[in-house]
Formats: C-alpha cells, sequence, structure tokens
C-alpha cells in the first residue's frame, strides 16, 4: 500500500518567529546577508557567493537581461530562461556580462567611413553614446578614434557625412596599455577628468574601455556581485534534452552558473545530465531541482548537484498541485529538506546550498524560508512586477499590473519542461494572469531587504547562518492568523497635523 507521511504539509502561512535578545551590537546596519550559492568545503568559502540571498526564477516573464543586470547590482543572482533558441540565451548571456566589466569590451563600433546615420541606428540599437572607431569595425580592431553623441546632432550635421569627420582622433585621446589595472584607470579619469579611456595592445588594437560612469556605478551599488574581471554575475537555466548542445555555449558566453529547470527534479534524466555536466565542465557550479523531500536532495546531491531548489506546485502561477494532487507545502519541503542538507554536510565534509523555489507571498516569508534552513530564495511573482521584468505594464481601472505567465502556460510553449508526451501540452500546471506593477527593482527589493534586516535583528541575529541556527518557530493557529491583520478601519485620506 501507498505509504503515507504523518507530518502535515504545511505553508509559510502557519509559521511566526519567536523574538529573540537582541544584542546592542546587532543592528540593520550591521547585519550581514551573505549567503553561498554553491557546493563548497563546510568552513571554507564558496566559489560564488551572493551578497543578498535573493535569485530570480527561469521565467520567460520574469530574467531579461535588464532584470539579471539590476538584480546582479543588488547582490543577488538571476538565472536567464531556456525557453529559447541557444543563440538567443547566449545572446542574453553576453548582454549581462558586458553591461559593467570596469574593463569593458566595446559593443558599439564603426569603422571611420561609416556614416553618421550608421552610427546613430547603431547606438539606438545599443543604447551606449560612445563609440570606437576602429579601422574594421569590431571591439578588437585598431583603435582609430572615438566619436560620442556630444560629437554631432542628428538635426543638426548631415547624418550622410562620414564618422571620421566628428570623431576624436586616437593621437588625440589618453590611452593605457593592456596590463593596466582598474584601480590604475580610475585614478587616470578622475585625475584628468576623463569620461572614458580606451586600452589598447602593443599594436594599437581595441581590448577594453573604461567608463567614469562605472566607478560611480559602484559607489551606488556596493553589494554587486560579480567575477573576478568585475563583471556581473549571472545565471542560466537548462533543460535535460538540449543539454550537451545548449551547456557548452553558456559556459563559452561566460555564464557563472547554470540550474537544470524542472518540474519534478527527482529523475534519472536529470542525474545523468548532472553527471555529465560535471564530467566535461567541471569548472562550471549548476543546480539541480526541483524536490520537496530530503531523499530527492541527496540523490541529485550526489549525482553531482552544486545547490538543489526546493519546491513543487507552491509558486503563485504553478496549478501542478490542482492538475496532478503532487507537491509539499513549501514550509515542510524547506525543512525537510534542510535536514538533509545537514546531515549530507556531516556525513561528506561538502555543504550544498537550497534555495526556496516558490510559496513566497509575502515579504516576511523570505525571513522564515530562511530560518527554516534555506541558503538563498527564488521568486518569479514578485520579480514579474518590476519595470526590469518580461510582461506588458497595462493600465487598468484600479491601476498598473504586469503581464506575468507560467512555464508550465500554454502561452510558454515550453512543453518539453513537463514531460508529458508529444509535441505540445497536453494539460496546462501553470496561468497566464498579470501581477500588480511595482516600479522600479532597485526600489522594491531595498524595501524587501531592509525588513529582512529588522527581522534577523529581532530574532537577534547578524549573519544568515546566525538566524538559521537560533530561530524559534511557532506554528500559527487560524485565530492568531486573523490577529496578525490590522483590525480597524483604515484611512482613506492622510492625516493632516496643525
Amino acid at each position: 500500500m501507498a505509504q503515507i507521511i504523518a507530518e502535515v504539509s504545511r505553508t509559510f502561512n502557519e509559521f511566526l518567529l519567536l523574538p529573540n535578545r537582541t544584542r546592542t551590537d546587532c543592528s540593520s546596519a550591521t547585519v550581514d546577508l551573505r549567503t553561498p550559492l554553491v557546493r563548497h568545503i563546510a568552513g571554507e568559502a564558496p566559489a560564488i557567493e551572493l551578497h543578498s540571498p535573493f535569485t530570480s526564477a527561469i521565467m520567460q516573464a520574469v530574467s531579461t537581461p535588464e532584470l539579471a543586470i539590476a538584480l546582479a547590482r543588488n547582490g543577488g543572482l538571476s538565472f536567464l530562461h531556456h525557453n529559447q533558441p541557444v543563440h538567443e540565451q547566449v545572446a542574453a548571456v553576453r548582454e549581462v556580462k558586458n553591461f559593467k566589466a570596469g574593463f569593458v569590451t566595446s559593443d558599439t563600433n564603426v569603422r571611420p567611413g561609416d556614416s553618421l546615420g550608421t552610427l546613430v541606428d547603431i547606438m539606438r540599437r545599443t543604447g551606449h553614446s560612445t563609440a570606437a572607431v576602429t579601422h574594421d569595425g569590431t571591439a578588437t580592431g585598431r583603435l582609430l578614434g572615438l566619436v560620442t553623441s556630444r560629437d554631432f546632432h542628428p538635426e543638426r550635421h548631415d547624418l550622410a557625412e562620414p564618422v571620421g569627420g566628428r570623431m576624436t582622433a586616437v593621437d588625440d585621446l589618453p590611452t593605457v596599455g593592456p596590463d593596466t589595472t582598474l584601480s590604475e584607470a580610475n585614478a587616470r579619469l578622475w585625475d584628468e577628468r576623463l569620461d572614458c579611456l580606451p586600452a589598447v595592445d602593443a599594436d594599437g588594437g581595441l581590448q577594453h574601455l573604461v567608463f567614469r560612469s562605472d566607478y560611480t556605478d559602484n559607489k551606488r551599488f556596493p553589494h554587486q556581485v560579480v567575477d573576478a574581471a568585475k563583471r556581473l554575475r549571472v545565471g542560466a537555466g537548462v533543460n535535460t534534452h538540449d543539454y550537451q548542445e545548449r551547456v557548452p555555449a553558456l559556459v563559452e558566453a561566460g555564464a557563472d552558473a547554470l540550474c537544470f529547470d524542472s518540474s519534478d527534479g527527482y529523475s534519472d534524466w536529470q542525474a545523468e545530465a548532472l553527471t555529465w555536466v560535471k564530467k566535461h565542465y567541471p569548472e562550471i557550479p549548476v543546480g539541480g531541482g526541483n524536490v520537496v523531500d530530503g531523499e530527492a536532495f541527496t540523490f541529485l546531491a550526489e549525482a553531482g548537484a552544486d545547490f538543489v531548489k526546493v519546491g513543487v506546485g507552491g509558486g503563485s502561477i504553478c496549478i501542478t498541485r490542482d492538475q496532478k494532487g503532487i507537491g509539499r507545502g513549501q514550509a515542510s519541503a524547506v525543512l525537510d529538506v534542510a535536514a538533509a542538507r545537514d546531515a549530507f554536510r556531516e556525513r561528506t565534509g561538502e555543504y550544498v546550498p537550497i534555495c526556496s523555489d516558490g510559496g513566497l507571498v509575502h515579504d516576511y516569508h523570505v525571513a522564515l524560508a530562511l530560518a527554516m534552513g534555506a541558503d538563498f530564495v527564488m521568486m518569479g511573482r514578485y520579480f514579474a512586477r518590476f519595470d526590469q521584468a518580461a510582461g506588458a505594464k497595462v493600465p487598468t481601472r484600479d491601476g498598473f499590473v504586469k503581464e506575468y505567465w507560467g512555464e508550465g502556460s500554454n502561452r510558454a510553449r515550453n512543453w518539453q519542461r513537463y514531460g508529458q508526451g508529444g509535441q505540445g501540452l497536453l494539460f496546462e500546471e501553470g496561468v497566464d494572469g498579470y501581477v500588480p506593477y511595482a516600479g522600479d527593482l532597485d526600489e522594491g527589493l531595498a524595501l524587501t531587504v531592509a525588513k529582512l534586516r529588522t527581522t534577523m535583528v529581532s530574532c537577534g541575529s547578524a549573519t544568515l547562518p546566525e538566524f538559521r541556527s537560533t530561530a524559534r518557530l511557532t506554528l500559527v493557529s487560524d485565530q492568531s492568523f486573523q490577529e496578525s491583520h490590522a483590525n480597524v478601519t483604515l484611512r482613506d485620506t492622510p492625516a493632516t497635523h496643525s
């Protein structure tokens, strides 16, 4: 007969945190939100660390290059979706890696004989206002000069005129050699009041550009997640069907981490795919999932997963539980998998981080997930609300909304992910809808982080590991849940003060 799990399947709504003693050295300003992204020897530093425990879902409606850039600048990481041709996903990864590198590979390039009209078109396409003029119009050609939007005006100058007539020639430009450090380049930018400084090799070939705006950006976003070359980090989703083609291309493009994306990761197919990636590309971290119990976690960890995603059916856009009767309350799933993660660490000496994916309806649910053992969270609905997400911004009578659709919906056309057989979805496991528009990611995430920090302070924790080890949780009755909410008539207009 079927095995019955005695424990009730519980959600985050069924728990509250109890406050702990807050020390005088524990404040919002001193809370450290760094957390490991990938497998590492217990007690040693991980190869990749998040500065804030947030990742965005592997979804068409969520993780665009624009959102990946914004989230990495705020200390988190996006996983660009794989429900697109390989070359398009590769281009998306490169867009993020080239956005802010300290030493930037120029993507706005022309030849001196190209017309100003051609230059205008290129600048509109890339969104950049500085172009390198090289002998062959490539990012690594022999540098002949620079031209910026301040050197001409589309309405005042003849757009048929060659770029060479408006550029600043290389002989009149300060340049640095290819071995110059970023600190040295930044010093020259400020000492000589420059906006851009080209780095060229001994033969005059363009290597990189360094921009003053990147220095300012670093000061505005001090917790950016970057690689050794100071480029923003970005992840990419992969599937168990075309991974042998997709993974090499993503690695070559510079993806920092991969994640197998499946509605049910407890499968031989995913174990085989993980083993293949670890054999052929041992340098690239790769996550697995999704799972809801400790047995499945151990299965993927032993297959080589560098982190494991937890959650089946708990997403706001997901109807897998309705359609198939499969899943588990997210709180129960995280608690169970966290216990297996800790047992795996004790047995092997290796720490494999876990990600809580789904079931995060309110900001305080993030704190609960982390207290229950998650190293970081992955969210779809939350990030779909922001300007940087893919969905269209739509006006309604009650305000703006953003389009949001699940990977299991017909709109996503992601039939491979759900393994229903055939060349299409026989039934949907996700829906197509809307979420309230929430503006810019920078502001929205800052508010959520502020809530997380103050919650940790109330629980007497200055770090996430301390939070996990000392948090106290209590179950919530229906009456205490109701007691948690405001129970007065709220004002319709702001109060006035005399």
